[in-house]
């Protein structure tokens, strides 16, 4: 956990923890996320900060989640079933306090190319396990909600399942704590199962894919433009790693749904 009086520098932006507050300088898209956030207080969900103003200095002020992130390798909590089952019954809870949110006429997404229409719901966009926060071997929520973006329920659950299960390579898998290979089969029905409702596993590979598509289109198109943080992900290689992990999914969809 970032300690009191500390800094930390993350994709989008600066961050200092000042008591039980997280500070940070707002950007255009401050105001859907602040809507977002205060819809989901309103709505008695607790695993996301909450939004309490902005300082002297004009840093939006958001409450802190106590706990430390999900980074590698992974404590026992995110490795083990239990872990899973939290992130699932996550996912369900914040759709169903989403559900009646609608973004303000004048919003600005984070990302450029991002487009609202009726019958989507707003998602995190960001659903990797160093946003998440654990005390101990509870989940407490997840940070980091700039990249929030129009999508689908489906969306949310085929992110956490890309970087929970995780439906990565082996490599991948060996530096979050599996140097034998994560159980994958298990892990992601596991997951999906705790989510519940009718979005099946299929359904759940068949939206990664779209969204790996999606995103390594992304990067080369914001990237190519010089726009942050694409720029440096296009530079680090990101796009060809989400092609690569493409590729592991298509090998190994018959693994995950058990055939």
């Amino acid at each position: 956990m970032i300690e009191d009086g500390e800094t930390d520098q993350g994709t989008v932006t600066t961050v200092q923890r000042v008591g039980d507050t997280i500070r940070r300088p707002p950007g255009r898209w401050t105001p859907l996320v602040h809507a977002l956030l205060a819809h989901l207080e309103a709505a008695g969900f607790h695993g996301a900060p909450r939004v309490l103003g902005f300082d002297e200095d004009g840093r939006e002020v958001l409450s802190l989640l106590h706990g430390e992130p999900g980074m590698n390798p992974w404590g026992p909590a995110l490795k083990g079933a239990g872990g899973l089952r939290q992130l699932g019954r996550w996912a369900r809870d914040y759709h169903e306090a989403v559900r009646g949110f609608r973004p303000p006429r004048d919003t600005e997404w984070f990302a450029p190319d991002a487009r609202w229409r009726p019958g989507l719901i707003v998602r995190h966009g960001d659903l990797g396990m160093w946003n998440s926060i654990w005390s101990g071997d509870r989940l407490a929520g997840f940070i980091d909600w700039d990249f929030a973006e129009p999508g689908e329920p489906v969306d949310d659950l085929a992110q956490l399942a890309w970087y929970a299960v995780p439906l990565r390579d082996a490599g991948v898998q060996a530096r979050c704590g599996f140097p034998d290979g994560a159980p994958v089969h298990e892990r992601f029905l596991g997951l999906c199962e705790a989510y519940g409702g009718d979005i099946g596993p299929d359904l759940v590979l068949a939206a990664l894919d779209r969204m790996q598509v999606r995103e390594a289109a992304r990067i080369r198109e914001q990237g190519g433009h010089g726009r942050a943080p694409w720029d440096l992900m296009l530079r680090r290689g990101d796009a060809e790693e989400i092609d690569a992990e493409r590729q592991w999914l298509a090998r190994n969809k018959a693994v995950l749904l058990g055939g």
